[in-house]
């Protein structure tokens, strides 16, 4: 079950990512800040990040997916998997 989230920046957003293509493991969220943007926007640890800003992170290493969120700006969308 796929679903999308929307946040309003500025960063931070408040969660942590694990994985990546250079850990062989599916990008995640790792550790969620209690009452941060992502917590208050429904995200769950151990959800999979599918899409950063509508780029598939199938291929993303832990650096370039950690780029791209910092190059969202003031408001990152995210599609995420429970």
């Amino acid at each position: 079950e796929s679903y999308k989230v929307m946040l309003n920046g500025p960063a931070p957003w408040g969660f942590r990512l694990q994985g990546g293509k250079d850990f062989s493991m599916p990008l995640s969220i790792s550790r969620l800040t209690p009452g941060g943007k992502a917590a208050q926007a429904g995200v769950g640890v151990g959800d999979w990040v599918l899409y950063i800003d509508g780029e598939s992170t199938g291929s993303m290493t832990h650096i370039e997916a950690q780029n791209r969120i910092r190059a969202c700006g003031d408001r990152l969308c995210l599609t995420l998997s429970r």
